[in-house]
């Protein structure tokens, strides 16, 4: 790792973070959530909100596809996704959901800014309906396949590194 110039972990926990929440509604497989976690960590997302059904750390199966990201990045559960866009608007924090749905932007059309959220759903059903009315904004990827959708987590990795581009390098 010297050679690659990473931080340790008391390094990362002290650098500055993007002022940004990912929030996983009711994501259900591990793998996935071990994505996130070690996404965020690669482009210094500030906080995870784990909400429902989500899994949060530790646990082995987070883990094995977190290597350790789930001990770098901040986190929280919250019993509903509901209760952390309270806690959101609350905070004065712009919603987005990540969705393909009527009125959507293309993520190259997004004007990413500080003191947001994006919200990612469950890998069946996507972002709940009811979750949709507190949201300020819909992102979605252009895709030009025969599938309508991609894995939860690789959608997660394009975006977050999107969000990355647009305020790190600012």
């Amino acid at each position: 790792m010297p050679e690659l110039n990473r931080l340790s972990l008391s390094e990362y926990q002290q650098v500055e973070k993007l002022d940004v929440i990912i929030v996983l509604d009711n994501v259900r497989s591990l793998s996935n959530i071990g994505s996130f976690f070690r996404t965020a960590d690669a482009f210094r997302v500030g906080e995870i909100f784990l909400c429902g059904i989500t899994a949060c750390p530790p646990h082995r199966e987070i883990h094995k596809t977190a290597l350790g990201a789930e001990e770098s990045v901040k986190w929280r559960y919250f019993d509903s996704t509901e209760e952390a866009c309270n806690y959101l608007k609350e905070n004065d924090y712009t919603i987005n959901a990540v969705e393909q749905i009527e009125g959507s932007v293309t993520l190259s059309e997004y004007p990413h800014k500080e003191k947001s959220a994006y919200i990612f759903g469950n890998e069946v059903d996507g972002v709940d309906d009811e979750i949709l009315q507190y949201c300020d904004n819909a992102i979605e990827i252009p895709q030009e396949g025969t599938k309508h959708s991609l894995n939860v987590s690789i959608t997660a990795g394009i975006v977050m590194y999107d969000i990355f581009n647009a305020l790190w390098k600012k």
